[in-house]
């Protein structure tokens, strides 16, 4: 049975600050045929501190503001800006999804608006309170890896593991004891899905590593996607291919606006292609079974060849390997029955240039 791979169209803070160019971002990604559109949720004060300073891709793109804080600030949604977006992806038919960064955020998306499912950026992989206060709400969660190690992943599967199952007091000891149980194991396998990601925007194609979604697999048994931040379609398509579950992309209305993350994303026509092209990958990966398909059954005919007769054969003749060939001609024998037909007697008599029967 074919997979489907749930595409996330990463709308961010592409908005600007703007509802209206974020009711338009909703748009783009139900029109490209996404499953889900995801926004950030946050209080910037809850988020950065004034000392905070602003990535390089950051200053690059956002120049105007003097520190991190600010540019935040400039990117808020408010609650009733929540409510908009999701009314209007419940009427255009696509999953809202938001990434919180601060425990205020993370329970006005599982509580207030009640979402089935929490992504969780890479810069809390570490943070270990709102790793538990994400699991501890029950949902499902989507956790990016960007910047992390095994050793990182795996502190970080045990704060959820405890999350979802824990009754005892937190601590590193009862995480682990969590992680290592069966119960643990079984509430990851059921609720978290990891991503892939590099932390760099655009990444460069170098340090990509799609094979990392195969380590992370191996290791934790969980179901792996890839969160994209190179330029392009290409390594999102091919991130299908290689068994992501999940497609997590940036995109923007148009990337000349100015932003921290708008030069690093894709416009509605890529990400539409992008949507095309991973459900072609779907398709074309089928069930993994290695038999003949349907459409090319009747080609088997055409394409293989039979024994024929090379001269007229007789009924009871002793057939020599001078006596046959093998060749394209249709239904017949099969080459590999060629040592067992050199040396035995013709079953019936053969002309020249047909074939044997089997």
């Amino acid at each position: 049975m074919n997979r489907h791979v749930t595409i996330i169209a990463e709308a961010g803070v592409n908005h600007n600050g703007s509802r209206a160019r974020a009711l338009e971002l909703v748009d783009a990604a139900a029109e490209a045929g996404a499953d889900m559109v995801k926004f950030q949720t946050f209080k910037a004060d809850k988020l950065a501190s004034a000392r905070a300073a602003k990535a390089a891709y950051q200053q690059r793109n956002a120049p105007g503001d003097p520190t991190q804080l600010d540019m935040l600030r400039a990117l808020e949604l408010s609650d009733e800006d929540h409510e908009a977006l999701i009314a209007r992806c419940e009427a255009r038919s696509i999953t809202f999804l938001s990434t919180p960064f601060d425990p205020g955020s993370l329970d006005l998306l599982a509580h207030r608006f009640h979402l089935a499912t929490i992504k969780l950026g890479s810069g809390e992989l570490t943070n270990g309170p709102l790793l538990l206060q994400a699991a501890q709400t029950g949902r499902k969660l989507i956790v990016s890896t960007g910047m992390g190690d095994l050793t990182e992943v795996e502190d970080a599967l045990a704060v959820l593991a405890f999350g979802f199952t824990g009754a005892a007091a937190p601590s590193r000891e009862a995480f682990q004891s969590a992680f290592t149980s069966s119960a643990g194991q079984a509430a990851l396998k059921e609720k978290v899905t990891l991503l892939h990601c590099t932390t760099e925007y655009p990444t460069p194609l170098t340090d990509i590593n799609l094979a990392a979604m195969d380590t992370l697999r191996q290791r934790f048994g969980l179901a792996v996607g890839f969160s994209d931040h190179s330029e392009g379609i290409v390594v999102a398509i091919a991130a299908a291919a290689r068994g992501a579950t999940v497609i997590e992309k940036h995109f923007t209305l148009d990337r000349n606006l100015p932003g921290p993350d708008h030069k690093a994303s894709v416009e509605p026509a890529d990400l539409k292609a992008m949507v095309q092209g991973i459900r072609a990958v779907e398709l074309a990966c089928g069930d993994g079974i290695k038999v003949a398909r349907p459409s090319e059954t009747a080609n088997k005919t055409v394409a293989r060849k039979v024994i024929v007769a090379a001269r007229d054969i007789a009924q009871g003749q002793v057939i020599g390997a001078d006596d046959i060939t093998i060749l394209r001609a249709g239904a017949g024998l099969s080459p590999m029955a060629y040592w067992d037909v050199v040396g035995s007697r013709a079953p019936r008599a053969t002309s020249a240039g047909e074939p044997l029967e089997p």
